[in-house]
């Protein structure tokens, strides 16, 4: 089996698109956004259209689902009159409703990942860690290994707490502008023990826009993977659902199922974060070429 691996993750951050409607339209295409927000149409619920196109594939990925606190009920003052946490505050789903209960449970009965997208200050509170990672699990009736923080954000003691709460691993550092194998071409053992950190190497935001040049797009992806492949890295990308709708953001899914395709031809191990724990990284004294006990 090949060394290189892609790592295949989703983080649902808003999976109902709602104010963003009128934000968009005053900015492009205002017929469009409009009709979105005035139908009963939900542009961004594209789990069904994801889980078609992996399965066709034969592969799985990542879920993290975000469980945001109400502003109105841990807010301070200051929050409350700082927009920017208001946007966050609109934007919120419950993941005990009907509709996210089915969502969770159809993903995990199909052999996909589900696990915690930590809220925005939830990397410094255990206490939202914990309970954040109590209600998922409830949802799903068994424990989770692990997920990535909401806008990758780390706080200085945010591995510790997510080992102390039994997470299993963390898939938080990289960036939303940039991409690469900036963290090294292996995931790394912070503390020297069980618990594993998974750099990410690519958000799809990052790239050059493929609506308007997918070959430009692509082009960065393949050079990405051909160095993966090289240097039979570890390489973990991020799609966000609400970009495979092709009539808001045209070429993403394709370039998706390009960047899949092109590691399965090549022999590489696709699949979620979770899977790729359980079977390289699980047992404590696995000795992984490359796996090593290190600090960021």
């Amino acid at each position: 089996m090949s060394d290189f691996a892609l790592l295949l993750t989703h983080d649902v951050d808003r999976p109902y698109k709602t104010y963003q409607s009128l934000f968009y339209a005053t900015r492009e295409r205002p017929a469009y956004h409009l009709r979105t927000l005035l139908s009963r149409e939900n542009p961004y619920w594209q789990f069904e259209d994801i889980v078609e196109l992996e399965r066709e594939l034969g592969v799985r990925s990542s879920f993290y689902f975000l469980d945001e606190p109400s502003l109105l009920r841990t807010g301070s003052l200051t929050d409350l009159f700082d927009p920017s946490n208001w946007v966050e505050h609109f934007g919120r789903y419950d993941i005990t409703s009907d509709e996210l209960v089915d969502l969770i449970q159809d993903l995990d009965d199909g052999g996909w990942e589900v696990g915690m997208h930590g809220s925005f200050r939830s990397c410094d509170d255990i206490d939202r860690l914990y309970t954040e990672k109590r209600e998922l699990e409830s949802v799903l009736g068994h424990e989770i290994l692990g997920g990535r923080q909401h806008h990758l954000k780390l706080g200085d003691r945010t591995w510790e707490f997510h080992r102390e709460i039994g997470l299993k691993y963390d898939a938080s550092p990289g960036s939303s502008t940039e991409f690469g194998f900036s963290h090294g071409y292996q995931p790394f053992r912070p503390f020297g023990d069980e618990f594993v950190v998974f750099p990410l190497t690519l958000m799809e935001v990052a790239l050059p826009d493929p609506g308007v040049s997918f070959d430009a797009a692509w082009s960065e992806c393949e050079r990405l993977l051909v160095e993966a492949e090289a240097n039979d890295a570890v390489m973990t990308v991020l799609w966000h659902p609400r970009y495979f709708n092709e009539d808001e953001f045209p070429g993403y899914r394709r370039l998706y199922r390009r960047l899949v395709e092109w590691a399965l031809e090549r022999g590489a191990w696709v699949g979620p974060v979770a899977d790729y724990y359980r079977a390289f990284l699980e047992d404590a004294e696995s000795t992984h070429d490359g796996v090593v006990a290190t600090e960021w």
